[in-house]
């Protein structure tokens, strides 16, 4: 057996460096949306559903998506607050798994956020009622249609409904790829006093 595999690629250290590090990483090498991630929720009386958001924010205080609150994730994030976020960056073999309850970002970050966004994708969040049945796309474009010329140079306010959620980590676990299924995993888990405990797993 090679060093490699011998050798600990997840160390005990401060979790969120960890993340930086192959997030960065991933930047450089996955091919299409570095920031993707799957989000996990659940229903108040517990049925699960899961879809791809992508991450617009992160760092010690947490992990940050944006959303329609009137959307099923909103609904269910309103149920219970609650989720789970799994990255998988297959160029470098590498998976994250974060776990953790949901706040409110404040109304600055999700204006600010809102008005960063390219003018077309301000229009279609306005336009849309998320989640909800649409008799056919064209009523969708018409009502884009509709925005785009009341707001002809898209700056349009951020809607009421739209805004987005920090994920606060009580759990965060690396995945290492390595040859023959001999992978490695180390769960991080919040001590409640601002540090963190940790656990190599068996894979």
């Amino acid at each position: 057996m090679n060093s490699e595999q011998t050798s600990d690629a997840i160390p005990h250290a401060d979790p969120h460096a960890i993340f930086e590090s192959w997030f960065a990483q991933a930047q450089q090498s996955e091919p299409n949306d570095p920031n993707a991630m799957a989000l996990a929720t659940a229903t108040a009386d517990g049925l699960p559903s899961g879809r791809m958001v992508l991450l617009k924010g992160h760092g010690p205080d947490g992990f940050v998506f944006y959303t329609n609150f009137h959307s099923r994730k909103g609904g269910e994030l309103a149920a219970n607050p609650h989720v789970a976020l799994l990255f998988h960056w297959k160029s470098l073999r590498r998976q994250i798994r974060i776990e953790g309850p949901i706040t409110e970002v404040t109304a600055a970050e999700a204006d600010a956020y809102f008005a960063s966004r390219h003018p077309e994708s301000r229009l279609g969040s306005a336009a849309s009622d998320q989640s909800r049945p649409l008799p056919g796309r064209q009523t969708y474009l018409d009502r884009v249609e509709e925005l785009r010329a009341q707001y002809p140079d898209g700056n349009i306010a951020r809607p009421a409904h739209w805004s987005g959620y920090r994920v606060s980590p009580k759990a965060i676990e690396f995945w290492q790829d390595r040859d023959y299924r001999l992978h490695e995993r180390r769960r991080f888990v919040a001590d409640g006093a601002g540090g963190w405990t940790s656990t190599l797993l068996y894979p």
